[in-house]
């Protein structure tokens, strides 16, 4: 484990920590939904629900090996980042909420940055970080 972690594992930990809250928001509002009747489509509704709890779980998961220092744990976070660029860059050329595609834009950089900036890289392969960096 490591003693020390540099700010910015600790900035990537907490955007990621962010994201994982918001899915599981976004799960359990769906599971409500589904629960009190509010939509004709229960069975998808209840798999919507089950799938963003589940990627909320996965998140948390991989926040703990970035804090452990776990290589394995950045391949599953950058994975979906690049997945929800694609799908914010989709919906807004469909003219589907653009204020939250910017800030689903804006949030996936900056994780995907930050995991690779070096000493983020290095804090997370078992290397030490290049000096002055933080």
């Amino acid at each position: 484990m490591l003693s020390r972690r540099p700010a910015l594992v600790v900035a990537v930990c907490v955007l990621v920590l962010l994201e994982a809250a918001l899915f599981a928001g976004l799960g359990v509002a769906y599971l409500v939904d589904a629960l009190r009747g509010a939509t004709d489509l229960v069975g998808a509704t209840v798999f919507l629900a089950l799938f963003f709890l589940a990627i909320a779980a996965l998140l948390v998961l991989c926040v703990r090996g970035l804090w452990q220092g776990r290589r394995w744990a950045r391949s599953p976070v950058v994975t979906w980042q690049v997945l929800l660029v694609v799908l914010a860059l989709a919906a807004m050329s469909s003219g589907v909420s653009t204020a939250v595609s910017v800030g689903i834009l804006v949030l996936a950089g900056a994780i995907l940055v930050g995991l690779f900036l070096p000493s983020v890289h290095a804090a997370t392969s078992g290397r030490s970080a290049p000096a002055g960096e933080s």
